[in-house]
């Protein structure tokens, strides 16, 4: 303390974090950047354990060959051209 008043860390937010004044535009774009980041590793997460939970539900239960509408396997020059 220098002469009764306390000297404020550079460590310990003063309470006025959410004021406008006290975050630069870079910080508050890496701090939106980095909260859309970890909702986006959220939702990978959540999609990951669904996979590991119930791995058959998202399979396709039909096989590749099933859209060919009447076209024979060995086609497929004929049908792309």
């Amino acid at each position: 303390m220098e002469g009764g008043h306390p000297v404020p860390s550079p460590l310990v937010p003063l309470g006025n974090v959410s004021s406008d004044s006290s975050m630069s535009l870079e910080q508050k774009t890496t701090f939106v950047f980095v909260i859309l980041l970890f909702i986006f590793l959220g939702i990978l997460i959540v999609r990951c354990f669904r996979i590991l939970l119930d791995p058959y539900r998202s399979m396709p239960t039909s096989t590749w060959a099933d859209g060919l509408e009447g076209l024979e396997k060995g086609q497929f020059d004929h049908a792309l051209a």
